[in-house]
């Protein structure tokens, strides 16, 4: 018991997609499921025997029905989404490219609350490290570029889009959080709160704090991406420029972050420090690894998104600049035309004048 509580995931993290009532359901069952059992645990947590490699990493699943469920739920619900918006829109159905974007968000969650990451993730902070980039800069962008808000509403009845739907998505609460700079703030308070506050070490020890910590990353993560991909309707829009430095901005905040753990002289957190692992790198250099994990998959992440977003602006742009054109043609279509009619109205005019 003591071993399968320690690998207890964060099947609430899903919950963010908000992609049907399927996986809501599952998702909240799931929760009073994991709430209803006695947290019995060590200080640290089980050890493995073997040092991480990529075998025991690339297949060493453990497939929790608390995890595997809300994932399997939320990947139904959105696919009978999809299906009854393609059935009911079939001239405007969803495009296959988030359904992707989606599915592999929920792949890479199920990869680092499933795979052989979670036996490592208390033993290894490099590891846990990887999970955490998994879920905020992995996950959370590919649920967020799937536009899940849109599908939601493109699937509901026109009594639940209008009664419910709707009113949620004007609410205060929403228009607070979904404000760009709030959700900035919150993203970066949240990394800078976990990373250097007693919650960390703590969330090491407990399984409950490991998951509500989870839970915080991939909200937040969510909240931030949302804007910056703009797939969904939002009350605050902001235009590509705008973007771009959004994302700009993030990037060396992330970067500050893992060069304060990487260069740090001594490890931060004590639970790493006194773990009695026979096996891996030091703790310092464990911890080091981790600074340089979040460092450069940081970076490249975040300059990956802002090239993304620039294209999408120079599209925007082309688009932009081809219906100009195709207005200013037919302006002056119209223009032509009535010149046309101007010239053989004096045409009759004259011819008039001239029988008179």
């Amino acid at each position: 018991m003591t071993a399968r509580l320690a690998r207890l995931h964060r099947p609430s993290a899903v919950a963010a997609g908000g992609v049907g009532a399927a996986a809501v359901v599952s998702i909240v069952a799931s929760l009073v499921a994991w709430l209803a059992v006695p947290a019995t645990v060590l200080a640290h947590g089980p050890v493995p025997a073997e040092p991480p490699s990529v075998a025991n990493i690339l297949f060493g699943w453990s497939f929790e029905p608390l995890v595997l469920l809300p994932l399997v739920g939320s990947a139904v619900a959105w696919l009978v989404a999809v299906r009854r918006v393609n059935a009911a829109h079939p001239a405007a159905p969803v495009p296959r490219s988030r359904t992707l974007a989606f599915l592999g968000g929920l792949f890479a969650i199920a990869f680092a609350l499933q795979s052989g990451i979670d036996q490592y993730d208390t033993a290894l902070f490099s590891i846990h490290m990887v999970q955490h980039v998994l879920l905020i800069l992995v996950a959370a962008p590919l649920i967020a570029l799937s536009g899940p808000v849109t599908l939601t509403l493109r699937a509901a009845r026109p009594d639940i889009r209008r009664r419910y739907l709707l009113p949620i998505l004007h609410s205060r609460v929403v228009r607070w959080l979904s404000h760009p700079v709030v959700a900035w703030l919150l993203f970066a308070g949240v990394m800078w709160g976990t990373h250097f506050s007693p919650l960390f070490d703590a969330a090491l020890e407990n399984p409950w704090l490991h998951d509500l910590e989870h839970v915080l990353f991939i909200v937040a993560a969510l909240l931030f991406w949302l804007p910056a991909v703009a797939r969904d309707p939002a009350p605050w829009r902001m235009p590509h420029p705008g973007r771009v430095m959004y994302v700009f901005l993030q990037m060396p905040q992330n970067t500050f972050l893992a060069v304060v753990i990487l260069f740090a002289s001594a490890p931060l957190y004590p639970h790493y420090a006194s773990l009695n692992r026979p096996w891996g790198p030091s703790p310092l250099v464990d911890q080091q690894l981790a600074g340089a994990v979040m460092w450069l998959a940081g970076d490249f992440i975040f300059i990956g998104a802002i090239i993304a977003i620039v294209a999408s602006w120079m599209r925007f742009e082309e688009r932009d600049a081809a219906r100009a054109d195709r207005q200013a043609a037919t302006e002056e279509v119209a223009i032509r035309a009535r010149e046309v009619v101007l010239a053989e109205r004096l045409a009759d005019q004259q011819e008039q004048h001239q029988g008179s």
